[in-house]
């Protein structure tokens, strides 16, 4: 964003907000949307700013690239609550604080330990003042979180440097002990059922991962005289339990959303509603929001209705156990499986029709010891019924949105949507050119590469060692999903109207979709002076639902780094999934942890970077590594303090 318009240098001496990015040499470089280039800044006009920061940055000239150079003035946002790292003493005896992020090349002084932390100790620490970049900053030690490289201080330190703290104010758990206390009490049952509509008598099920601990969405189902079958997605009545003004609600507002670590959930809402009161447990009177519907075997909606519900589930599956039925045509309800599962198909056929991209991403998960040490890694393999359970709350999630949005056409009223904006047309020439040079043009329509031509490209790519990477590219050249009172549709997704209503239990949106949806259920209005505030906290989910994404990203590749730790030495099969100036970067193909082979460790040869066509290229041998390239790796380092891997080729 561009702050102001002054100009009285050769770029102009114009403001901008940007994030800051550190090089290992301590230079920042500021990428803003208003510029095509990064705004470089020596370390002596870095100010305050740290790595990640959100921050004004002056352009006050060029360097010999003819890029923009220049000063921070402000910090607007830090990248971090807090500072995770280890207490040490400095050679005057001053502890301070070594940090873990090892793109924070400043200590930070302590000023005070109350809690009598140890050197060695690993800790969190937060910034009390730091006014000049000449000093260290001055901080506080809020939590002892353990020693260094153990699991749990790890984790702890990687969530709460994004704002996750494990645990919850005093005042917010006993509020919930008392909702549980005097919920679904015979008194509270009978005043409910006054104002829900009683499906406790039809066919209602869960479908789950086997690790899950709350169920926010169940689905039932009913064959119809007409042929056709009435389909209800039944979500957890956060919103009856979690009301405005309490103390609940201002945590889970503050939190915006759960965060899934490695070994770890961290919830949104303490686990007695997450876990307990507000999850869809089999065999349990439990109260939803629902969107029920009259659909046909081809997908097609003839009738849908919304409001409260009282659900009874009759079964908990897992995704395994519920393909298992279906593949099977046996076992529990497997009949009516194999009708979702065939109506599911006919959804996402719609979708792809319709212009939606396919990009659905591998997930990798661990297999961890009592310790949480990593002894396995592998991909989560996605099935029908992963898919089965997608494709229904993305119906439930766009008639919302359509039923809210066509009330507003007539009657101007704020909603909760999650959109999703055109790719830029710079980074689709620039994902056309990289295609290009693997050997798969692709031709441009009015700024873009056309949803269908994309997809039929993964298509083709399913088998091919390729696919990862062009896959990652695709999604960087697309612009974010986010939160917003301002409809723009979703792109991705090829909707016109979408919005998140189905998890409530662990997003914040959801419950302000609910809260909104039931107001215009019941004709009531948003006041408009309200308005402005529901697009600031849109903002604000969006930029925890980024931390909490950094948060689950560094506990993967912790994770990966640490279970290199144990395999030194050992041969893999990787493929090239990177290149640049100082060598390549290798992925496992099995475990997916990524890592580089330096330049000089290629081979006998003297290796180039040719950046026109994005390889690495040998003077002599003339040997050439592009994107995609297959490879025996071997692992010589991984080191948990920078979080990185080194491979070299295996001989």
């Amino acid at each position: 964003m561009q702050i102001e318009n002054n100009t009285n240098s050769a770029m102009g001496a114009k403001l901008y907000e940007g994030t800051l990015f550190m090089s290992p040499k301590n230079i920042g470089y500021v990428r803003t949307k208003d510029l095509d280039e990064s705004v470089e800044v020596q370390t002596e006009n870095l100010g305050t700013g740290l790595h990640g920061d959100k921050v004004i940055v002056k352009v006050t000239g060029i360097n010999q690239y003819n890029n923009p150079t220049g000063e921070i003035i402000e910090i607007v946002r830090r990248a971090k609550f807090g500072y995770a790292g280890t207490l040490k003493l400095d050679a005057k005896g001053q502890m301070i604080l070594e940090p873990s992020d090892p793109k924070m090349q400043v200590c930070i002084e302590i000023i005070d330990n109350e809690i009598d932390a140890k050197e060695g100790d690993k800790i969190f620490v937060t910034i009390a003042s730091w006014a000049n970049q000449m000093v260290c900053p001055k901080g506080i030690i809020t939590h002892i979180l353990g020693k260094p490289f153990e699991n749990n201080a790890e984790m702890l330190g990687i969530s709460m440097e994004k704002g996750f703290d494990s645990n919850y104010p005093a005042d917010v758990m006993n509020e919930a002990e008392e909702i549980k206390k005097h919920s679904l009490t015979n008194d509270s049952l009978e005043n409910n059922l006054r104002n829900r509509r009683d499906i406790r008598n039809v066919l209602t099920f869960t479908i789950d991962p086997d690790d899950a601990k709350d169920f926010d969405d169940a689905l039932s189902f009913k064959k119809l005289d007409s042929g056709s079958y009435e389909v209800g997605i039944h979500i957890a009545d956060v919103s009856h339990y979690v009301t405005p003004g309490s103390f609940i609600d201002h945590e889970a507002y503050k939190r915006q959303t759960s965060v899934y670590l490695v070994d770890r959930t961290i919830p949104m809402l303490p686990e007695v509603l997450s876990n307990d009161l507000c999850s869809l447990n089999p065999n349990e009177d439990k109260l939803t929001m629902s969107a029920i519907f009259e659909i046909d075997s081809e997908g097609e909606v003839h009738s849908q209705w919304f409001g409260k519900t009282i659900i009874h589930s009759d079964k908990r599956f897992t995704y395994e156990n519920a393909q298992e039925n279906i593949t099977n045509q046996s076992g529990d309800f497997f009949a009516e499986l194999t009708i979702l599962n065939n109506i599911a198909k006919k959804l996402t056929a719609g979708r792809m029709r319709d212009g939606a991209i396919a990009l659905d991403q591998e997930e990798v998960k661990f297999k961890l010891d009592p310790d949480g040490v990593p002894i396995g890694v592998y991909i989560k393999e996605r099935g029908d019924t992963n898919k089965l359970i997608e494709e229904f709350m993305l119906l439930a999630n766009r008639k919302v949105a359509e039923y809210v949005a066509k009330k507003a056409e007539k009657k101007a009223n704020v909603f909760v949507y999650r959109v999703h904006d055109l790719p830029d047309p710079d980074k689709m020439t620039e994902l056309a050119h990289f295609l290009k040079t693997l050997g798969y043009p692709m031709k441009l329509k009015d700024g873009i590469i056309p949803s269908r031509d994309l997809n039929n490209l993964m298509k083709k790519l399913e088998d091919s060692e390729f696919k990862e990477t062009i896959h990652t590219a695709v999604i960087r050249s697309m612009a974010k999903a986010i939160y917003s009172t301002k409809n723009i549709g979703h792109y991705g997704l090829a909707f016109k109207y979408y919005t998140h209503f189905t998890s409530p239990i662990r997003r914040y949106p959801d419950v302000m979709v609910h809260r909104f949806t039931q107001a215009y259920l019941n004709n009531e209005d948003v006041p408009e002076a309200e308005w402005a505030s529901y697009a600031k906290t849109c903002d604000y989910a969006s930029q925890r639902e980024k931390e909490a994404s950094d948060a689950e990203r560094a506990s993967i590749k912790y994770k990966q780094v640490e279970y290199m730790t144990y395999h030194i030495g050992e041969t893999f099969d990787g493929v090239v999934t990177g290149i640049s100036r100082n060598g390549i970067f290798v992925e496992d193909k099995a475990t997916k942890c990524e890592g580089m082979i330096r330049l000089k460790d290629l081979g006998n040869d003297f290796y180039s970077f040719d950046e026109k066509q994005n390889q690495i290229v040998g003077r002599n041998t003339k040997k050439v590594f592009i994107l995609g390239t297959k490879l025996k790796i071997k692992v010589t380092n991984a080191d948990l303090t920078k979080k990185i891997i080194d491979y070299v080729i295996a001989q």
